[in-house]
């Protein structure tokens, strides 16, 4: 026993100096002007790589009134640049050899992507610095999750064509992630995930647990990672990773857009426990409208409640166990943008209707006495 913790301890030790070696080599490609030059900021490509005394004052040394969200890797604070800037910095969390490879694969992917619904990556600490901390814009309206179930939720709930246009862009900036050469798959994609600016527009974030997928493969084989209530059942069980598997969460999160209900509730009966399994089993029945927020009111407006029918039928789709059946991201954004044409013509169309002098005189007609 002693000696197998010790093996432990030594191959921890090994992998946690290989990833230093590694942060340390990313960075050394740039070294040359910014630190010699003695520039309290400086660059990687794209990045800005800020001292961290600066980022410490930024977050007012990390004070619990500036604390944005807590997560798997680790806490998110506002804090205010020199230049004026708001900004969320993540400190990871520390002594973990998990904790640095995350931190590489956010810099490394996040410093190559170019979409306005993906959150972005204003810059991270040097190797130097006492902390890993991630520099990204701050996006101010929460998240998708706290608008429908969260502590963002009003009385009426999101409007149903701000919910839609939330779907095609997160859908957008997946499909971005796809079809890029190499392409990454996200691997946590979920609604607390999709951030949300002043005007409702969607940010995906989150890349810690995202993977490049090497060209002419299949698929990646590799341990199940990823949110419960979220993970591709195939995935779970055979191992492989895939864009389907990006597909699949998308679908968890087009139910709960419908739904207004989290992915995984232990108060809800056993077999609804999964809101995959519950919206599933609901649109196979036919009841579709047990499965719907009420705030959408379908029973008082048809144009609401088919377009709302469309998106479950596609996010049943998405939620296939077989990831052969799944759409494509490319094929989710088109049938989406389909749908929301659909519901911008009905309610041109009804506009219209009631906005015509025909209509109007109708109306004089029933409301003058005989």
């Amino acid at each position: 026993m002693a000696a197998l913790a010790l093996l432990c301890i030594l191959y921890v030790k090994r992998k946690r100096r290989a990833h230093t070696r590694e942060l340390r080599g990313y960075y050394s490609i740039y070294q040359r002007s910014g630190m010699e030059a003695g520039y309290p900021t400086y660059k990687i490509g794209s990045l800005s790589i800020f001292p961290y005394q600066e980022l410490h004052q930024a977050t007012n040394f990390f004070d619990e009134e500036n604390l944005l969200g807590d997560g798997g890797f680790g806490v998110v604070y506002l804090g205010k640049l020199n230049d004026g800037r708001a900004v969320a910095v993540k400190r990871l969390y520390q002594d973990s050899c998990r904790t640095v490879e995350q931190f590489l694969n956010e810099v490394q992917i996040l410093s190559s992507l170019s979409h306005p619904n993906l959150v972005r990556l204003y810059g991270c600490t040097s190797p130097q610095s006492p902390m890993l901390l991630l520099v990204y814009e701050f996006v101010p309206n929460g998240t998708l999750s706290d608008h429908l179930h969260g502590s963002r939720r009003t009385l009426i709930g999101l409007p149903w064509a701000t919910r839609l246009n939330i779907a095609i862009e997160t859908a957008q900036a997946l499909a971005y992630l796809h079809n890029i050469n190499p392409p990454i798959l996200h691997r946590d994609v979920k609604s607390s995930n999709i951030l949300l600016d002043e005007h409702f527009r969607a940010k995906v974030a989150d890349f810690g647990l995202s993977r490049l997928m090497p060209l002419n493969v299949s698929h990646i084989t590799t341990a199940p990672q990823g949110t419960l209530g979220y993970v591709d059942p195939e995935y779970h069980q055979c191992f492989q990773l895939t864009e389907k598997s990006d597909v699949y969460s998308l679908g968890v999160v087009l139910m709960e857009i419908i739904s207004a209900k989290v992915a995984v509730d232990t108060m809800r009966n056993r077999n609804e426990i999964s809101l995959a399994n519950m919206a599933t089993d609901k649109i196979r029945r036919g009841v579709l409208d047990e499965l719907v927020d009420p705030d959408l009111k379908i029973g008082r407006n048809h144009e609401v409640k088919v377009t709302v029918a469309a998106v479950a039928e596609l996010g049943f789709a998405c939620l296939a166990i077989e990831r052969d059946f799944r759409p494509t991201m490319e094929e989710v954004v088109a049938r989406l943008t389909e749908i929301k044409e659909m519901l911008q013509e009905s309610t041109e169309t009804s506009n219209f209707i009631s906005e015509s002098p025909t209509s109007s005189l109708i109306s004089l007609q029933e409301n003058c006495p005989a």
